[in-house]
């Protein structure tokens, strides 16, 4: 049961990227380029999501377990250590760079763009290089 609803969740979530065009590069380009040609529409997707989220979290928090788990499984740690701040600046700089985020670079994968399996194929070899190095990087 649990697959089936991520599946059906996880295609809702690739249509409204789709819809709200968080799967075109020029879009969020765009919306980079804040000292430019700036395009703020996706201002009210960011406002949206962050709304729903910030809903549904407080909503979800208040159970003593979710529907289909036994247990919440919520990050422990607090602190903000020098891994934490290069993996943030690698990935916004990464993703900032080329306009295409890692989910709706999935989403858009199934268009057949170059440019995007390039960008979902050099995403999964740094997260295969970074597992292969992870334990040997210090803590």
């Amino acid at each position: 049961m649990k697959n089936i609803i991520s599946l059906v969740v996880g295609f809702i979530f690739a249509i409204g990227l789709g819809i709200s065009g968080m799967t075109q590069v020029h879009v969020v380009r765009g919306f980079l380029d804040v000292t430019g040609d700036w395009n703020m529409n996706l201002i009210g997707v960011m406002a949206g999501a962050i709304g729903v989220h910030a809903l549904l979290f407080l909503m979800i928090k208040r159970r003593s377990s979710p529907l289909l788990d036994s247990k919440f499984h919520l990050p422990t740690r607090k602190d903000i250590d020098g891994k934490l701040l290069l993996g943030a600046a690698l990935f916004g700089i990464g993703w900032g760079w080329v306009g295409i985020c890692p989910g709706p670079g999935i989403v858009a994968s199934v268009s057949g763009n170059h440019n995007v399996l390039i960008f979902i194929a050099s995403m999964l070899i740094g997260m295969f290089i970074f597992k292969s190095f992870e334990s040997k990087i210090k803590s």
